[in-house]
Order: C-alpha cells, then sequence, then structure tokens
C-alpha cells in the first residue's frame, strides 16, 4: 500500500430517512399534466360542460400521481455512499464517487446534492442519476481543497422519480464525516522525483549514490585522472603497488530540523495560498527527499507558542506522521514569538544540525526579533534561514513609472527590497545560509539549497 493510500479519507455510507415529516412533492411531469388539462377551458368557454372534463382530467392527474407515488420505493430502500479515490491535498484536484443505491422494485430517477463545505468546492454538487431495480449507480464530481486541516463534510440529499416522473420523494442520508486536508502531496512527489533522479541522491529503495559527495567513506577503486590527492590511501597504495583513492558518499543519518513559522506575516496569500501553505508545501518536499538519503528530519511549528514539536526520526511512517502534522499547522493572528522557538530547538537538539526555517520578517527600521533568533541558532547549528517572497513587490520595484503616484510606490518597493536584502546579508555574515525564494518555486530552490550543504559537507 502506497502512502498517498493510506492517507484516503474512509468510505461512508447510510440509508436514506425522510428528509421531513412530508416527505412527498409533485413532480414537474405532473404539472405538465395541469397544463395540458387547461386546453379543456377553451371548450369550457362555449359548453360549460367541459367544466366537468377539466375536473375529470385534473382527478385523473391527482390519481396517476397516487399510483406512481405508491410504486417508488422508500426511503428506506435508498441507500448512499461516498468514496474517495485520492487523499484530500492542498490545491490539488480530486474526484469523489457517490454511489446510489436502489433496493426497490422499479428504477429510480435521481438528483442527489452532496452537502460540501466551501473550502473544497465553491458550489454544492447536484448529480442526476438513474438506477435500476436492485442495484446501484454511481455519479462523480470534483473537488479542489483550499484549506488544510479538518474539512467536515455534511449529509447528502436526494430527490428521486418512478418511470412516470409524476411524484417524487425526499430523502438525507447520514453520511456526515470528518476528514484531513493534507499539504501539497503531488507536489512534493513530484519535486523529490525529479531531484533524486537529476542528482543521483542514494535512495534504499532504488539503492542508488552520488559518489564523491560528501565524506562519508564508501570503496576504495584504482587512481584516476583528477581525483584529488588528499583522497588518496597511502597504505591499500603500498600494499597494492599502485595509487588507490577512496570514494565517499554523502553522509546518511544526518539530523534535519524544519522550524516553520505560523505567525500573522505568513498569512500574507501569494497566488491564491498563504505563505505558511507555501512553506508547509516546501517542508513537505524537503522532508520526502531528506527522509530518502536516509536522514532524520524533525519539525518545530510555533506561533505565540509551539504548535507542533516532532523529534527527529526517519522511516516512511515518521513521513506520514510529518505529513498529517504539517497538515494541522495554522496562521495565527500575531507575530510569532521567535525567541521562544529557538530555545525550544536549543533545548531538544544538542548536537550540531541543519536547521531550515522557513519565515518572513517585517520590514522595520530595528532588526526584527526572528533574525537575533537565527542568529542565536547558529552558534551551534548550521542554519538554512529561507524567507517567502512576495512576487509583486519585485515586478512593482522593476517596473518604470508612469506618474508621481507610481514613482513613490516604486521607491518604496526598492527600499523594502534592499531592507531585506540587508537583513540576510546580515544573517550570512554570522554563519547562516540565507535565501529569499520566490513562492512558485520556493520547494524546488529549498531542496536544491539542502542537496547542496550535503555536496559540500558542510555540516
Amino acid at each position: 500500500m502506497t502512502r498517498s493510500e493510506t492517507l484516503i479519507p474512509h468510505p461512508v455510507s447510510a440509508k436514506a430517512e425522510k428528509r421531513k415529516r412530508i416527505a412527498i412533492a409533485f413532480a414537474p411531469r405532473f404539472f405538465l399534466l395541469i397544463v395540458v388539462g387547461l386546453a379543456w377551458l377553451g371548450a369550457a368557454f362555449h359548453d360549460p360542460r367541459f367544466y366537468y372534463a377539466l375536473a375529470a382530467w385534473d382527478l385523473l392527474a391527482l390519481i396517476a400521481w397516487c399510483i406512481d407515488l405508491a410504486t417508488l420505493p422508500s426511503a428506506k430502500q435508498i441507500s448512499l455512499a461516498r468514496r474517495w479515490t485520492d487523499a484530500a491535498a492542498l490545491s490539488v484536484p480530486g474526484t469523489i464517487t457517490l454511489v446510489l443505491e436502489n433496493s426497490g422494485r422499479i428504477p429510480v430517477y435521481a438528483k442527489i446534492v452532496d452537502n460540501v463545505p466551501a473550502c473544497l468546492r465553491s458550489e454544492a454538487p447536484e448529480l442526476d442519476v438513474k438506477c435500476a431495480a436492485h442495484s446501484e449507480a454511481s455519479v462523480e464530481y470534483k473537488i479542489v481543497p483550499r484549506q488544510r486541516g479538518d474539512v467536515e463534510l455534511g449529509g447528502t440529499y436526494v430527490r428521486y422519480q418512478g418511470p412516470l416522473r409524476i411524484a417524487e420523494r425526499w430523502a438525507l442520508a447520514h453520511t456526515e464525516q470528518k476528514i484531513c486536508v493534507y499539504p501539497n502531496l503531488e507536489e512534493a512527489r513530484q519535486h523529490s522525483v525529479y531531484l533524486i533522479r537529476s542528482r543521483q541522491i542514494e535512495m534504499e529503495k532504488r539503492h542508488s549514490r552520488i559518489r564523491g559527495s560528501g565524506r562519508e567513506f564508501e570503496s576504495l577503486r584504482e587512481y584516476r585522472k583528477g581525483d584529488e590527492v588528499r583522497d588518496v590511501c597511502w597504505t591499500a597504495s603500498a600494499r597494492r603497488g599502485k595509487l588507490v583513492t577512496r570514494v565517499y558518499q554523502i553522509e546518511r543519518s544526518q539530523t534535519i530540523w524544519l522550524v516553520v513559522d505560523a505567525g500573522r506575516l505568513m498569512r500574507a496569500r501569494v497566488a491564491g495560498l498563504s505563505k505558511l501553505d507555501l512553506a508547509v508545501n516546501a517542508a513537505l518536499s524537503l522532508s520526502e527527499v531528506a527522509l530518502g538519503t536516509g536522514d532524520r528530519v524533525g519539525l518545530l511549528a510555533y506561533g505565540r507558542s509551539i504548535q507542533k514539536r516532532m523529534l527527529p526520526h526517519r522511516g516512511s511512517a515518521h513521513l506520514r506522521q510529518l505529513i498529517q502534522q504539517l497538515a494541522y499547522v495554522r496562521n495565527e493572528g500575531l507575530e510569532g514569538d521567535h525567541l521562544q522557538a529557538v530555545s525550544a530547538l536549543l533545548s531538544t537538539q544538542k548536537r550540531r544540525s541543519l536547521v531550515v526555517w522557513l519565515t518572513d520578517f517585517p520590514e522595520t527600521a530595528m532588526t526584527p526579533e526572528v533574525i537575533d533568533a537565527a542568529s542565536e541558532a547558529a552558534l551551534r547549528h548550521l542554519v538554512l534561514f529561507v524567507v517567502i517572497g512576495q512576487p509583486d513587490l519585485a515586478t512593482l520595484a522593476a517596473s518604470e513609472p508612469d506618474s508621481v503616484l507610481n514613482m513613490y510606490r516604486t521607491t518604496a518597493a526598492q527600499e523594502t527590497l534592499h531592507r531585506r536584502e540587508i537583513l540576510l546579508a546580515k544573517l550570512r555574515q554570522r554563519g547562516a545560509l540565507a535565501v529569499e525564494v520566490n513562492s512558485a518555486a520556493a520547494s524546488v530552490t529549498l531542496v536544491n539549497s539542502y542537496l547542496k550543504v550535503k555536496q559540500l559537507n558542510l555540516l
């Protein structure tokens, strides 16, 4: 069973029941019969006896309605089920299948309305389906989740008619369920597969390695032109009578900490997603790559207090736990307590590790608190400080103003970008790796930075 399959919500089914005390209605075809009967009115102007014909026609229509209603399956003979084909992931289109089971003796024509929240679909789906007697029929609709975390779906409403389409019944199936919307799993999978293949990272499942990178010994081989002198194994060379070179691989079982800021600055939206959503997606992409190389990954998400803390581990089970924890990281209305976060990190992780800090900072005259916090962490750990940028700010700074007002706006944007670069440069001087990433390429930039750290053996 793959990782995505284990995250798919469980199917839910229920027998329908009466929606209201009076859960019956006239179908549109009944009203069509009434309108056809009005043709008797023209004749009734000339002969009043045609009014009796009109009354008789309406009575026959009502009798036909009663017969059609009596033959319709009861609500208890109708069952509805909601099934998921994929795990619900942020911004990833998904499919929900509704299955109607008819235990009655006649076929039914049903209109199904599923009570789906707006964060999954802007409008509630209205689906038409025909189901034969003692059979089942299915229909699908699409969703695009726009919010991580728990989402509650309501019941499923159904209105169904028989073959005559004169009478109809209303029913409700209690298919309420709570599901979890995860970060963008598809983006994480695509980035990890692409980057692992392109750089030939060591993965246990593929038994592939990068040789010549890192400083963990792997094997010996004959000296080749271009090998570094420091890699020559002189004792082995003496025994064999020829030069022998040590071959190294990327170190495994190193510790990676993902520090995710969930404060108010991360609430800004870029391309329909908040900066926190982008940070979470990037963190998931990095987790999948790092765990694939054999590193241990931990998580620290914080706002005014610590929201999530997971100790570093490795393995597919730990990756599933990371996915679940990242799904519940929530934006807060106040700026995060960065000093508290670094204190929690330093008290938890004593040995040197790579700390990937995903955040943003305000454009103030003073040095932001998050810069001081990251500098404190850099005294013990290697800090990769990642700032989620604002694309429209860079676009405005590069534009040519065509009015006085736009000139002030362009100048302000340029000053803001300059100030941000100064702060990042200050952080680099204190020993950290600092980068401002474009929102569209946050995951790729972050993973590439991690791979560069591994290849250069900066840890």
